[in-house]
């Protein structure tokens, strides 16, 4: 995972036709509500896409506090702060019922073809998904894609994971 060796343009490259995976996707086609990320430098980027779809849909995103995930509602950039770790979080509402959630998209260091996942270490969405019904997605870049991640019994399994064929 030598994430240094791409640069930020072919990043964005593959973020654009990863996404277009997950847009074609029919556990996003028929959702409603859709619980996101804002991404970090080294993730597929989902800024733009969050954007652009939260008008037909109802957009979430996870913000930091103390050891865990708030779920709130993204309305657009007037909406959101820098919080934990540089990342842009909404301030609008609180979302606590977790039913109403129908597509979970998940980042990761790294993910493996059986969904297992690798995050950052600190347990926020360890936490965090076991309390969503909803089918989980993990979307990632062809070369977080990996043979084998290591996994606990409280990890949650993703219900599949988009990437990219590695050419």
């Amino acid at each position: 995972m030598e994430k240094t060796k791409y640069s930020a343009s072919t990043l964005t490259a593959l973020s654009v036709d990863i996404l277009l995976q997950l847009e074609a996707h029919p556990l996003f086609r028929d959702a409603h509500s859709v619980l996101m990320y804002y991404s970090m430098n080294d993730e597929v980027q989902t800024h733009e896409f969050v954007h652009r779809w939260s008008s037909e849909k109802n957009i979430l995103l996870p913000a930091v506090v103390g050891d865990e995930l708030e779920l709130r509602r993204f309305t657009g950039t007037d909406d959101l702060a820098v919080g934990s770790y540089g990342i842009a979080e909404p301030t609008d509402e609180l979302v606590t019922n977790y039913d109403c959630i129908d597509l979970v998209v998940v980042p990761g260091l790294a993910f493996d073809r059986l969904g297992q996942r690798l995050g950052r270490g600190k347990g926020y969405y360890d936490r965090l998904l076991p309390q969503i019904k909803a089918p989980k997605l993990g979307i990632c870049f062809p070369f977080q894609l990996v043979d084998e991640v290591p996994s606990e019994p409280f990890d949650v399994r993703m219900d599949g994971v988009i990437t990219l064929s590695e050419k």
